[in-house]
């Protein structure tokens, strides 16, 4: 986010209204009851809706909106794929075309798009995911994804067996700077003495870069890589998967959803940093059809409100590592800790570690 983002006022959400906003009634149907016109429609970034990750998991919260209000996919609701940057504008320009009431743009990458299309089409709702733009209609939707990330630190500070770790980003952006300095604060306040390895593919979508990045990692001694890379960390996980057949115990940290079944079968998955952007899409897509779009807020998701946090299957993560989180992410809301966001926040956050 730029530094206007402080200057903006900020929606934050409570928990219950997070909850209430994804909460059904008894016989299935949205609490708002009087959707049924309706529509919304996503675009998504160049990682395709089937990334397993960031766009997988807002077309889920798109794909459950529209069932729990009763409306036709390809119709009522729908998304449109991006094979290329290029396809940002035109797809989202066609969809405001079609009078679908809010269109979501799925990523920062999409932001100035959003922004041009916006002034373009004063008329248009739309919303933004993981940046802020400007625009009375335009609701900007963002993430702690350092508050989450930490939480994932703790537990690969603690169970490491050869005190390295490596982070993988996508693009070296400062969304994804984020995860990189959340996590390595988590690991060094649960293991002051272990080394991180950090690299950027600068891609979302070569997962033969992340493989190339991982073998370099574990091939150094690292045991766990968190990524933080959507379609690029798929080829963490098949490195991880490849040296697991060969007996190697290598872990991966899986982002944005929970990516568990992403290391079977060689269950290489230690945990995952889940970003609810299903539950994101889902809360303002309702607040939009009851008629109460954000336009021109932020609206930010994190620990507090459920939007941040580790993936809800534990299998692998010991005891003591849940515990820690548990620990933390108490201190976290309470406000006695406060995460890193960026390098410099990071080097102070080194300074005051005790």
């Amino acid at each position: 986010m730029k530094k206007k983002l402080g200057l903006m006022v900020t929606a934050l959400l409570t928990a219950g209204t997070l909850l209430s906003g994804c909460g059904n009634s008894d016989d299935g149907k949205s609490s708002s009851g009087d959707n049924k016109d309706f529509k919304v429609a996503m675009v998504t970034d160049t990682g395709g809706v089937d990334d397993k990750s960031f766009n997988q998991s807002a077309w889920e919260g798109l794909t459950k909106y529209g069932k729990d209000n009763k409306l036709e996919e390809g119709k009522d609701f729908k998304y449109l794929q991006s094979t290329q940057q290029s396809d940002y504008k035109p797809n989202l320009n066609s969809l405001v075309r079609q009078k679908y009431n809010l269109v979501f743009g799925i990523g920062f990458l999409m932001g100035s798009d959003v922004e041009t299309v916006a002034k373009q089409q004063p008329d248009a709702k739309l919303a933004i995911v993981d940046m802020v733009v400007k625009g009375d209609n335009v609701a900007n939707i963002t993430f702690s994804e350092h508050e989450g990330s930490f939480l994932v630190g703790l537990v690969a500070g603690l169970q490491t067996k050869s005190n390295k770790v490596g982070f993988v980003g996508g693009v070296n952006s400062e969304l994804i700077k984020k995860f990189e300095n959340g996590f390595k604060a988590g690991v060094k306040t649960a293991n002051p003495n272990a080394e991180i390895m950090v690299q950027y593919a600068e891609d979302f979508n070569k997962a033969e870069k992340g493989q190339q990045i991982a073998n370099t990692f574990y091939e150094q001694g690292a045991d766990i890589i968190y990524h933080a890379a959507g379609g690029t960390g798929m080829g963490v996980f098949t490195e991880a998967k490849n040296r697991a057949k060969n007996g190697q115990k290598v872990w991966v940290i899986g982002v944005d959803r929970d990516q568990h079944e992403e290391g079977m079968p060689e269950n290489v998955t230690l945990t995952s940093m889940v970003k609810r952007v299903d539950k994101a899409v889902y809360e303002v897509s309702e607040q939009t059809a009851k008629g109460k779009f954000p336009g021109g807020k932020v609206v930010e998701f994190g620990l507090k409100q459920d939007g941040v946090g580790i993936a809800p299957t534990t299998d692998n993560v010991s005891k003591d590592a849940l515990a820690k989180v548990d620990e933390y992410k108490k201190k976290i809301i309470d406000g006695e800790v406060k995460v890193p966001k960026t390098d410099d926040e990071y080097k102070d956050f080194l300074a005051n570690l005790k």
